[in-house]
């Protein structure tokens, strides 16, 4: 439930953007298909999306401010449903394969079991986004599609079957997968360089404001990474679930390479913030009602003595 609300609210925070991205890519699609070229000044209108405050400004004097919260249904269900998943299974998967590995090759190969276990984890989540997510893309960016869940995922079903709301989950694994474990792997690592290179003081020693203050900062430094290595599948799971029938091959090629990573800097800005807001609430909840909060990892006596024994 933790992993539940943390995520519905960071995502309700940053909605206007995951509203203005698609609009953009849905433009992009339109553009190119409408001239046949392949390249990218033909598939983008400048006149229409100049940047991110343009594209908000356009989205409103078009729709009017109900546009920067359309499919925001299907976003906090499908999110919240991943994110139970997502928070819940890494903490059951790193529990698993530490075992698995002992205390000692758990802190060595630490980073690879961070990798690991929110890899597994991810694989699990992204069952439960995907119906949200073919809904989600849809009503935000078809024209003429329904502009509720209620009426968009019978549509769907109707005209696709159950595949409809499936058929991205491939792509989906292919950005989600990378996004988390990089979400994972490198907030752990940040929050670990955090407190022995910049905070001044054991985390034991900090109060609650200043460890949470920590967790935000790693939390976007990690969403700027997770918002690199994910973009291009991110951008073709948009486009997957907008046009009916496409492939993920066939979306691919018919952006290019320069298509592929269009909208960056709007992504950039939307997942550091969405990832340092669900680590800074999700460390807030757990401050405020006196849950657990394992400290950084440190070397186990054992693995210590065996490497003074052999510097000896």
């Amino acid at each position: 439930m933790l992993s539940s609300r943390a995520v519905s609210m960071a995502q309700a925070s940053t909605m206007p953007v995951w509203v203005w991205r698609p609009a953009q890519l849905w433009h992009h699609s339109h553009c190119c298909s409408a001239s046949g070229s392949g390249q990218v000044q033909d598939q983008v209108d400048p006149a229409k999306y100049k940047g991110v405050f343009n594209g908000f400004k356009v989205s409103i004097a078009e729709e009017g401010m109900r546009s920067l919260a359309k499919g925001w249904a299907p976003t906090c269900i499908g999110y919240s449903m991943q994110g139970i998943c997502k928070f819940g299974f890494y903490e059951v998967f790193k529990i698993l394969y530490g075992n698995m590995l002992g205390d000692e090759k758990t802190f060595l190969y630490r980073t690879s079991l961070y990798l690991a276990a929110s890899a597994s984890a991810e694989f699990f989540a992204d069952i439960a986004l995907s119906p949200m997510e073919a809904c989600k893309v849809r009503i935000q960016t078809q024209p003429g599609f329904a502009s509720t869940l209620r009426a968009g995922a019978p549509l769907i079903f109707q005209q696709e079957g159950l595949w409809g709301f499936y058929k991205g989950l491939v792509p989906l694994w292919c950005r989600q997968i990378p996004y988390t474990m990089m979400k994972f792997a490198c907030f752990e690592r940040t929050v670990e360089a955090l407190y022995e290179n910049v905070v001044p003081k054991p985390r034991d020693q900090c109060t609650k404001s200043e460890q949470l203050v920590v967790s935000f900062a790693a939390g976007y430094i990690a969403g700027v990474f997770c918002a690199i290595v994910s973009h291009p599948a991110d951008t073709i799971v948009s486009k997957l679930n907008q046009a009916k029938g496409s492939t993920a091959m066939g979306v691919a090629k018919e952006l290019g390479m320069a298509g592929l990573w269009k909208g960056l800097f709007p992504r950039i800005i939307m997942i550091g913030t969405l990832t340092a807001l669900q680590w800074f609430i999700y460390d807030a909840v757990k401050v405020s009602l006196g849950l657990p909060r394992p400290p950084p990892p440190s070397m186990p006596e054992s693995l210590r003595l065996k490497l003074e024994a052999k510097q000896a």
